[in-house]
């Protein structure tokens, strides 16, 4: 399991390195821009009145930008998931898929490694390579803010960086277990993706239409001290999958529906 970890880990160096500081030079930005933003408050606020309340039921409320609290939630944490999940459900959706369609997963497992060992060093090697993109992407944020007037401490910043390494590890654990029910890695990450975009929108309609909001309570994005159960709940049920899975040569797979049932998969 080692051994996989740390070979996996180095596979995800390229991304940690892009993703990582791209979100960082953007929370440089962000930082710089912030006391020119704070200087034209009043002008701010005059435009904020002919905002419509249908712009408002997705960011917020908008007038919370005032303070550096609300300026990096909205500037930056309330469109990260869309962006942040892109990563997320790709990796997770292609940790054991993507080398499963391209014939080398059958080549790893005829190497004395176990599946549970193959599968926790790889989940383990994602989530380090979360961590990491999002520890870059923090450090891009409170390092500049020793230049700025934001007063907000680096252990404060790291909270909301928290909540969104739960929800990103949700979704990635989402698209493994998708990855081991449907019959291709890009079907996983279309549904996977399709789930995130909708939890995103979904609380943000309810606002509009009560009618929504008993479907807006199953949102993830709606809840962020659940995901990481949710998470947990995701990563079981992907590894029982991968533990009772027929490994494939090569190329995408069908809709056999039978091996979903227990007692009619064979058992390894």
């Amino acid at each position: 399991m080692l051994v996989e970890f740390k070979h996996s880990l180095r596979n995800y160096g390229g991304q940690i390195a892009g993703w990582g500081f791209g979100l960082a030079l953007l929370g440089v930005l962000l930082v710089s821009v912030y006391d020119s933003f704070a200087d034209q408050m009043d002008m701010y606020e005059q435009l904020l009145e002919a905002f419509p309340q249908e712009f408002m039921a997705f960011f917020g409320d908008l007038g919370g930008m005032a303070t550096p609290e609300g300026f990096v939630a909205i500037e930056f944490f309330s469109y990260m998931p869309l962006i942040l999940g892109i990563f997320a459900i790709q990796a997770g959706s292609g940790l054991l898929a993507r080398d499963e369609e391209e014939g080398r997963l059958d080549l790893v497992m005829a190497h004395p490694v176990s599946r549970t060992g193959l599968f926790v060093g790889r989940l383990l090697a994602f989530l380090c390579a979360l961590a990491g993109i999002l520890f870059i992407a923090w450090l891009g944020i409170v390092v500049p803010m020793n230049w700025s007037s934001m007063s907000l401490g680096w252990g404060e910043m790291a909270r909301p960086f928290l909540s969104l390494y739960a929800e990103m590890a949700l979704f990635g654990a989402l698209g493994v277990l998708l990855s081991m029910l449907l019959p291709s890695r890009r079907l996983a990450s279309m549904a996977a993706g399709l789930l995130l975009v909708t939890s995103f929108f979904l609380p943000g309609f309810a606002t509009l239409n009560e009618n929504l909001e008993s479907v807006a309570r199953f949102s993830p994005l709606e809840y962020y001290q659940t995901q990481e159960a949710f998470a947990g709940l995701n990563t079981l049920l992907a590894w029982w999958r991968f533990m009772r899975r027929d490994i494939r040569v090569g190329g995408e797979g069908g809709w056999r529906l039978g091996h979903l049932i227990p007692w009619s998969s064979r058992t390894e």
